[in-house]
């Protein structure tokens, strides 16, 4: 038949398949069974993939998944029509909108934050960006992990990076127009989501590229396979053939065709807490679930008869353990939240992508491209075009694009030569214990936190140090509108943590987020040697032949700490929606809250599996590494099953 034929009758079937919720999706208490083997608490990522891997490897066991959104019938890309690249997509998917408190430290700036509220969580909504950390990130994960047989570096996780995805290569005329590379042995999986690259990309896009090389940044031929210190090509978390979003609600849900009678999927309904009725506490489980419906707001429990999975996300697995009585024992007092178990890690250790951008006009006139993203919305004809190429089979043109392919990771050596004397700083404060006064002011005295962030710290000064270890990241997709002519400085591992926190005045609202950014005075130290890397830009024959000119920070500006410093609090992005490690897995003596094995310090029965376990960021978007842990919980958790 083919690749493309074969690959029609399959889309036929997955469209079917997802355009109707498959019949075991349940929207009230009176169509769930009496218990389940495995309850797992949120419908998102990581959720979606454990339970998937556990129904299909056990068709015995059955597995209930509670989800506070609903089936998202039709998730659009991050670039779909009618969109014009200006305007987002109307009618997007529920999401949920956090605006954290104002950080002093950054001008009093909040980050706002947008997670996924859907079956499939935040793959839903992503900018489809799906990179993979270094290797070293993962191994330096591995190091401050604790105690425990279970591996996480990166020789551990990587089998289970290729198991989650499916990677189609690009046809040979898209090779030979883009210069797309890859290697497949970074790849190889079969698993149920996509990734591949569009058949685009705006015409401007080797403006940049060109300037990169001439700045000395090397390409790589594939940056999912560890090593990713130069420019690279990213792939999309999208279908080879349409180009439309892969994610989780499809590929671990609505499209296991037919439905397992073992697997029930509880929409509208959220995770209240789990509780632990026994006499003997945490230490007898698994708990049980008590939950509520966000249709008549009727409460009731459901039993586990084997384990809890709570895969509710970096922002919501904590507050479910608060609710719980399992936190900070001073901030449950202060909830008025009877104490089942001291954790003071968990809603701690919150972190974050940001940065500033570096800004600049062209001032020769910037012509002799085409397409650019003004095209989009100054062109009705060429547009009309774009959404005519989409709806083909395969789809071409613009639409095919998601958010980007391009990148350059660049590690601290490589960026400034005084690197040293910013790790030398990190490993003093972790030394002589200054560092713990910037951590959160009500952990800020625990010893355990400061243990925990001594190890985080000294992690990350092994990897600014290390010349093959990024510690920035700069996306690129035009120099056109609506972005203009500018690039981001993503600071890859900060050192400022934040919390997250039960609303005092309603324990079922939205939690509270403190961010904290800039909290550790280090973190600015990177951004500014950062920009000023980025500022080289202007010293390229390319932008020097364009004629670039540049707007922000300015070259007065660049030349004073004090006076970049205030650029930098001024005009961050204060989140790039990666947030993580709020239920970190580190020793419980080191502030963790899981160990190498998921499951909670000191609570029976009871596992966390989402991007809330992970010690500190990865140098990477976070979707794919959340398949890959996921794929690699999944397996644990049938281990020990079996």
């Amino acid at each position: 038949m083919g690749f493309l034929g074969a690959a029609v009758v399959l889309l036929a079937t997955l469209s079917s398949a997802a355009s109707v919720p498959p019949a075991n999706t349940k929207r009230q208490v009176s169509h769930l069974r009496d218990k389940y083997d495995f309850v797992i608490l949120g419908g998102g990522t990581c959720g979606l993939t454990v339970a998937n891997r556990l129904t299909e490897k056990f068709p015995s066991k059955t597995v209930l998944v509670v989800e506070y959104g609903d089936v998202v019938q039709n998730a659009p890309g991050f670039f779909d029509p009618p969109t014009n690249w200006i305007q987002p997509i109307p009618n997007p998917p529920p999401t949920w909108n956090f605006v954290a408190l104002p950080s002093p430290d950054m001008a009093n700036r909040s980050a706002s934050v947008q997670v996924g509220q859907g079956v499939g969580g935040s793959s839903v909504v992503n900018g489809m960006f799906f990179d993979r950390g270094s290797k070293f990130d993962y191994d330096a994960w591995d190091d401050v992990a604790g105690g425990g047989k279970d591996k996480w570096d990166w020789k551990a996780l990587f089998p289970y990076f290729k198991k989650s995805v499916t990677f189609t290569p690009p046809d040979p005329a898209t090779v030979q127009q883009y210069n797309y590379t890859w290697d497949l042995s970074a790849y190889g999986g079969s698993g149920p989501i996509y990734s591949s690259y569009p058949p685009f990309q705006w015409a401007d896009r080797p403006v940049l590229a060109k300037a990169w090389e001439e700045m000395g940044i090397k390409h790589v031929k594939e940056c999912a396979g560890g090593d990713k210190e130069g420019i690279c090509w990213v792939p999309g978390s999208q279908h080879p053939v349409t180009h439309r979003r892969s994610h989780a609600g499809l590929g671990h849900y609505a499209n296991i065709v037919p439905p397992r009678p073992n697997y029930d999927l509880l929409v509208k309904h959220q995770a209240i807490r789990v509780i632990y009725a026994n006499p003997k506490g945490p230490k007898r489980g698994p708990p049980s679930v008590e939950i509520k419906s966000l249709d008549d707001g009727s409460i009731f429990n459901v039993s586990a008869k084997a384990e809890v999975i709570i895969s509710a996300g970096v922002f919501h697995t904590p507050t479910i353990l608060q609710r719980s009585g399992i936190g900070p024992a001073a901030f449950l007092a202060s909830a008025g939240i009877p104490v089942v178990l001291d954790l003071p890690g968990v809603g701690a250790n919150l972190q974050d992508h940001s940065g500033p951008p570096v800004i600049w006009n062209y001032t020769t006139p910037y012509t002799g491209f085409f397409p650019l993203p003004s095209e989009m919305a100054a062109n009705a004809t060429f547009k009309t075009a774009a959404t005519a190429a989409f709806d083909q089979t395969p789809a071409t043109g613009p639409y095919t694009f998601s958010s980007g392919n391009n990148a350059i990771y660049v590690s601290l050596p490589n960026i400034t030569p005084t690197f040293r004397s910013i790790t030398q700083t990190i490993r003093q404060m972790a030394k002589n214990g200054s560092a713990s006064a910037y951590l959160p002011p009500d952990i800020r005295n625990d010893p355990t936190i400061i243990a925990g962030y001594k190890a985080q710290l000294l992690a990350i000064a092994s990897l600014l140090e290390n010349p093959k270890s990024p510690s920035l990241e700069t996306p690129w997709v035009s120099s056109q509108f609506p972005i203009g002519a500018r690039v981001w400085s993503f600071i890859l591992h900060p050192l400022s943590r934040g919390t997250v926190r039960l609303d005092l005045a309603s324990h079922l609202a939205q939690p509270i987020l403190d961010y904290r950014s800039g909290s550790n005075p280090v973190d600015l130290q990177i951004h500014l040697a950062q920009v000023r890397y980025l500022r080289k830009l202007f010293n390229t024959p390319t932008f020097q032949a364009r004629g670039a000119v540049e707007v922000g920070p300015g070259a007065a500006v660049a030349g004073s700490d004090a006076a970049l410093g205030d650029y930098v609090k001024a005009n961050s992005f204060m989140s790039f929606l990666h947030p993580c490690c709020t239920a970190a897995m580190m020793d419980k003596g080191k502030g963790g809250v899981v160990g190498r094995d998921l499951k909670v310090h000191g609570a029976e029965g009871l596992r966390i599996v989402d991007m809330s376990v992970l010690p500190f960021l990865p140098a990477a978007h976070l979707s794919s590494t959340a398949y890959a842990v996921g794929e690699k919980a999944a397996e644990m958790i049938a281990k020990d099953w079996k």
